[in-house]
């Protein structure tokens, strides 16, 4: 049994099994982002006009019935909107932090995909060598000149193919990287947008029942003379 020439099929085997590994998580990924893209500026401003009618439950039905991370951390911060501003401020950081392992999900595969292949397919190459001087040191010169051509087209198909397997996984990777990492902006910005909403809401209730105190204060006195002239 020739080991180099079993080792160097063994290779090209394990290089097809990355590149199917490769092409799944590409594919499952790109359709995990096309769903979880959503439109969150107009579920904020849902959002803002339940709130401040004070219909909480409306609002959290809105939050649960749409798509997307940046739904459920708002919908995480409206279920404890009666918290204080730093409070929520932390649950909309722990339910950020809940949604990253799944927008992160297989991506260290597909880098470590970009990252074997390669070497797998240099590998490959140093096997195919080491099969050339094999038979060319135990050949004639019409012999040693056919291995040294099939040998060195074996090095160089392995290594071909290896980088046909690094180069677009590498370079999918850093699009999906940069996706994840805008998910991941968008996912603390909602959960902002949701805090304030939630306490600009109390805030503006105070000062319209101030403004209510005030007026009454200001009218009480020509009540008053109302009342006595009719007595």
């Amino acid at each position: 049994m020739n080991l180099p020439i079993e080792a160097g099929n063994m290779i090209l085997w394990l290089q097809a099994v990355l590149g199917f590994v490769g092409l799944f998580v590409m594919v499952e990924r790109m359709v995990f982002f096309q769903h979880a893209h959503s439109k969150v500026a107009d579920l904020l401003l849902g959002i803002t006009n339940h709130v401040r009618k004070k219909a909480y439950a409306e609002a959290l039905h809105e939050a649960s019935s749409a798509r997307g991370p940046e739904a459920r951390v708002i919908h995480s911060v409206l279920m404890r909107h009666h918290l204080d501003r730093s409070n929520l401020r932390e649950i909309a950081q722990e339910a950020g932090q809940l949604e990253v392992p799944r927008i992160e999900r297989y991506m260290r595969v597909l880098l470590g995909v970009a990252m074997l292949a390669p070497l797998l397919g240099m590998f490959g190459s140093v096997l195919g060598l080491l099969e050339v001087f094999n038979k060319v040191g135990s050949a004639d010169s019409a012999v040693a000149q056919a291995a040294l051509a099939s040998g060195m087209f074996k090095s160089l198909a392995s290594t071909a193919v290896g980088l046909a397997l690094a180069i677009p996984s590498y370079l999918v990777y850093l699009y999906l990287y940069g996706k994840a990492q805008r998910m991941l902006h968008r996912l603390e910005r909602a959960g902002i947008e949701a805090v304030n909403i939630v306490c600009d809401s109390r805030e503006h209730d105070r000062i319209v029942s101030f403004r209510d105190e005030v007026e009454n204060q200001a009218l009480a006195p020509a009540t008053a003379k109302i009342e006595n002239k009719d007595s």
